[in-house]
């Protein structure tokens, strides 16, 4: 264990021993899915949470050789135990006489893993009600098929029990508890398990599911949500700022944030809703779009491909709400969509309607070493970014040049399954099913088609749901970052596609 690890997790024992040897809680039951969770817990709950993802952000620096920065985030994780033991004190002082004496809590850290609260939304909260069938994205969840189902379940069994998903460690889990039996592999980096977190809950939301209602699903995206709201930071940042990646992560766990939001209106996460978006704003570049960092000055169409995405679901949240009379509940960057509108001019060969990375008609990108087991020519990943987005902005895709040159060359490159040619980019099949999706008519009949024979005809189906059973292997070019979890997660999305948007265009 290091030093980082081993100083962050005795301030974790001690948190956890002062609560629960006090030997008072507040007596104010809590009105969420788990009932009974008192101020107390819920408060030393979600603080244990922050408290975690600040000393695994400390022990992943302190990996990478940035002792300074390791030290300052164990610095934070004392002062969240400083915070809470003053609000610890501060509970029990308003604590009513003969209140009930706490269960004792678990050692926190992954090899104790800490319980998120149960029904994570704690109390009830003004303009928390079920806003009903005039709520964004109400078409979803009225065509489940046996692949999205399957897919949900798997991601379902592997959460792991602080409430989020691993990349690497998520096969030690089975349905909360520590795997017994066959485990699978396909293990992805720590570094992106904010960004696969969000992923997995976009696809619970995609088809349909919140953390509300008597489902299968609610607790596993309850507690998802809780664990992303607890690892958001004072400026809206969710996830530590570990490595250079970490605007991907937030980016991705915003959209999941904001399409909570606007599928239930539940006004507890909309605060971390706008929180998310206020970030997205920060970061932006002046003029154009994202990359890494805030105002980092360069940009790439992918991390600018993500952060329009959330912005895309608040736009449409507002929209709806001002349908229904309604002022708009989000505050939006709309100056972003002409940023991003200008970064994708630029990356677009006018010619051939292929888009690029970080320089014109350039291709996707690769690490340095796939980049010859999964040649670019043979993924058009960028340019599937450009078509949805361009039909996003108000392009039509019937009379837009460019993105009928785009659809043409995605058109020549369908998602097919062939583990030998590099042709295998689940990223690619995604903006590609969702872009195709927008365009209708025939594009979208034959790469419905080609789907068929690649992605729903590869989900495994052998062993059980804590094996391999409803998950995808992640033999794409960003596998090994994302692992299964973002597989499952990125296919179980692409299932969805028919109803996780309506087209812009009303196209057939």
């Amino acid at each position: 264990m290091t030093w980082t690890r081993s100083v962050g997790v005795a301030l974790l024992v001690g948190l956890c021993g002062l609560w629960s040897g006090a030997g008072l809680r507040a007596d104010e039951p809590q009105g969420g899915a788990g009932g009974g969770e008192s101020a107390l817990e819920l408060g030393l709950g979600a603080l244990r949470l922050r408290m975690q993802a600040k000393l695994k952000e400390a022990d992943l620096l302190e990996k990478s050789g940035r002792l300074d920065e390791a030290l300052g985030a164990t610095r934070e994780v004392d002062r969240l135990y400083r915070e809470g033991l003053a609000e610890l004190q501060r509970l029990l002082a308003a604590a009513p006489a003969g209140a009930q004496r706490p269960e004792p809590a678990p050692a926190a850290g992954r090899e104790a893993p800490v319980q998120p609260p149960a029904g994570g939304e704690a109390e009830p909260l003004e303009g928390d009600e079920d806003p009903g069938v005039g709520r964004a994205f109400k078409g979803r969840g009225g065509k489940r098929g046996d692949n999205v189902l399957h897919g949900l379940s798997w991601l379902a069994a592997h959460q792991s029990p602080d409430g989020g998903w691993e990349s690497e460690g998520f096969g030690r889990w089975c349905d909360g508890k520590a795997a017994t039996a066959e485990r699978p592999d396909g293990p992805g980096k720590p570094v992106y398990d904010v960004g696969v977190t969000g992923l997995a809950l976009c696809a619970f939301l995609g088809a349909g599911y919140t953390h509300r209602g008597d489902h299968e699903f609610a607790k596993a995206v309850d507690r998802g949500l809780v664990y992303l709201r607890n690892v958001q930071d004072a400026e809206g940042c969710i996830g530590p700022r570990v490595t250079q990646h970490y605007f991907y992560n937030h980016a991705i766990a915003a959209l999941a944030m904001v399409e909570v939001y606007g599928m239930t209106e539940a006004a507890l996460y909309k605060a971390s809703a706008q929180k998310a978006l206020d970030f997205i704003a920060l970061a932006r570049n002046p003029y154009f779009g994202w990359r890494y960092g805030v105002k980092p000055g360069d940009n790439d169409t992918s991390s600018t491909a993500w952060a329009i995405m959330a912005l895309k679901s608040a736009k449409l949240i507002n929209e709806d709400a001002r349908k229904r009379g309604q002022p708009a509940p989000l505050t939006i960057d709309e100056q972003a969509f002409a940023g991003a509108k200008a970064w994708l001019d630029k990356m677009t060969d006018p010619d051939y309607g292929r888009v690029g990375y970080v320089s014109r008609g350039s291709g996707p990108a690769r690490t340095q070493e796939l980049v010859d087991r999964f040649p670019p020519e043979r993924s058009e990943s960028m340019t599937a970014v450009g078509v949805l987005l361009r039909i996003f902005f108000g392009e039509d895709p019937k009379t837009s040049d460019v993105i009928q040159k785009g659809v043409a060359l995605m058109s020549k490159l369908p998602p097919t399954w062939n583990a030998q040619d590099g042709s295998i980019d689940m990223y690619y099949w995604y903006y590609g099913t969702l872009g195709m999706f927008q365009v209708g008519g025939m594009a979208w009949k034959n790469w419905e088609a080609s789907m068929s024979t690649s992605i729903l005809a590869n989900q495994r189906a052998d062993g059980t749901y804590c094996s391999f059973k409803g998950s995808w292997d992640p033999v794409d070019p960003w596998g090994p970052e994302g692992g299964r979890v973002y597989a499952t997660a990125l296919m179980t999305l692409c299932c969805e596609v028919s109803f996780r948007y309506d087209r812009v265009f009303g196209t057939k």
